[in-house]
């Protein structure tokens, strides 16, 4: 893994972690995917962080695939190597809510990989895009699957046939993106609603989370059996005790995580 390629820091139980290669494209080669997973995971398995945000450069999130390492493969390569399963199948796995902070490009890989993440911020100036088919390919890393469920085949398939740029209006427009905010305001208000996360109950984002992406991967009967389930399972955690109690007695709960 390129470990040097990634800034990782915590503060106030948000775990941070920033793309920072030196070409400010952020070019996602192989190393690069399992440095960001690592780094992804160490927040996931600390008790104190309660959310994860991954951010790139001022210049891009990450612009897609480094094409360096791309092109020196073929077909029995990529499959002998798994060049796409080592590391991006790691990373929908993370439990801890982690956020995509978007400025400038998320485009290709870049896209697929914010895509990954529960929800994705972006600045006013971001552009999404999967253009693989404009250099030989097609999206690999879910961009077909998670673009089409994010924003309905019509619109999908018109991103990967022309391979166009979607700006940050028309993503949030078409629920890509669930917040733009003005290159200014980006910074603050993206750690904002990092700390807002992070201040929950960390098991009851944890269930929150994992009943949303049900509803995301199954059929609607079986999603409400398995947030039925979930939601039960709340009654356990000494966390909803103490919610309930403090809506009664009308004062903030002091979450204890348990």
């Amino acid at each position: 893994p390129k470990n040097e390629w990634i800034k990782s820091w915590s503060d106030n139980g948000v775990g941070w972690v920033q793309l920072n290669h030196e070409n400010k494209l952020n070019p996602l080669s192989a190393g690069f995917i399992l440095a960001i997973k690592e780094a992804a995971e160490k927040f996931d398995n600390d008790l104190s962080i309660g959310c994860i945000v991954l951010i790139g450069s001022d210049k891009a999130f990450a612009a897609g695939a480094d094409l360096k390492e791309m092109v020196k493969h073929n077909f029995a390569s990529v499959s002998e190597t798994k060049y796409i399963e080592n590391g991006w199948l790691d990373i929908p796995k993370i439990q801890t809510p982690i956020i995509a902070g978007v400025k400038g490009y998320a485009l290709g890989g870049g896209c697929e990989l914010a895509m990954m993440c529960d929800f994705i911020i972006a600045s006013d100036d971001a552009k999404f895009g999967q253009p693989e088919i404009n250099i030989g390919a097609i999206p690999g890393a879910g961009g077909t699957q998670r673009l089409s469920r994010s924003i309905g085949k019509s619109k999908a398939m018109y991103a990967v046939l022309t391979g166009d740029m979607i700006s940050a209006e028309e993503a949030e427009r078409s629920g890509l993106v669930a917040k733009v905010f003005s290159s200014e305001n980006f910074s603050t208000s993206l750690k904002e609603i990092a700390l807002k996360i992070a201040n929950q109950s960390k098991p009851l984002a944890k269930l929150a989370k994992q009943a949303v992406n049900v509803s995301y991967e199954t059929t609607l009967e079986e999603g409400i059996r398995s947030e039925r389930a979930l939601f039960y399972s709340t009654f356990a955690l000494d966390d909803h005790v103490e919610g309930m109690e403090a809506f009664s007695e009308k004062r903030k709960p002091t979450w204890k995580n348990k």
